[in-house]
């Protein structure tokens, strides 16, 4: 499917169809069970995906790029309600504003932290009202950019005593990488299958 071809039905439809990987329970309790949204945004006639820069007073992956989320809490009904409280504390995007398309596989990074990427499609952006203290930034990357493999790059990374491929994205001035750029590439390998 090329990235004219995107559109959030077929997106939806492939989502339905995904046998997704779930981690029921962690083997450690220092795991930490956490959900992000992934925001499709239609600009220009083009799906973009919304991503924050995070600023250098959160506690974790300070200054990198991310997607709206956090850590769950007992209060969330499921890991949905969690992606979408958080894209609402973090950006002030309205529960309501977002349709959610599906789920991907539940990710552990190196970490410590067990994310579940929450897919949902955003046709009418309100007004974002981002929460200084944990976003310095939005950004919206159009997914024909992370389609395209001339924006991709590997590095071999060693972490807890293994050695990771981590992908990169270099976007503008920005890097995106680690946990963010393997969801992302994760989400365009189920969407670009070809049948």
């Amino acid at each position: 499917m090329s990235a004219e071809n995107f559109c959030v039905k077929n997106i939806r439809i492939i989502l339905e169809q995904h046998q997704r990987n779930v981690v029921q329970e962690t083997l450690s309790h220092e795991i930490k069970r956490a959900a992000v949204l992934v925001p499709l945004v239609l600009k220009n006639d083009e799906l973009h995906l919304l991503l924050t820069v995070r600023t250098h007073e959160v506690e974790t992956h300070k200054g990198q790029i991310s997607f709206p989320g956090g850590v769950c809490d007992a209060e969330d009904m499921n890991e949905t309600e969690t992606a979408l409280r958080e894209a609402e504390e973090e950006i002030g995007l309205p529960k309501s504003s977002v349709e959610i398309l599906g789920i991907l596989d539940d990710f552990a990074t190196p970490t410590g932290f067990l994310i579940t990427p929450v897919v949902g499609c955003i046709e009418s952006l309100p007004l974002l009202k981002p929460n200084p203290d944990e976003v310095a930034e939005v950004l919206f990357v159009p997914l024909s950019f992370f389609i395209n493999e001339q924006n991709r790059r590997t590095e071999e990374r060693t972490a807890n005593g293994k050695l990771l491929k981590v992908w990169f994205f270099d976007y503008q001035q920005h890097t995106i990488w680690g946990a963010t750029a393997a969801m992302i590439k994760h989400f365009l390998n189920i969407i670009t299958i070809k049948p």
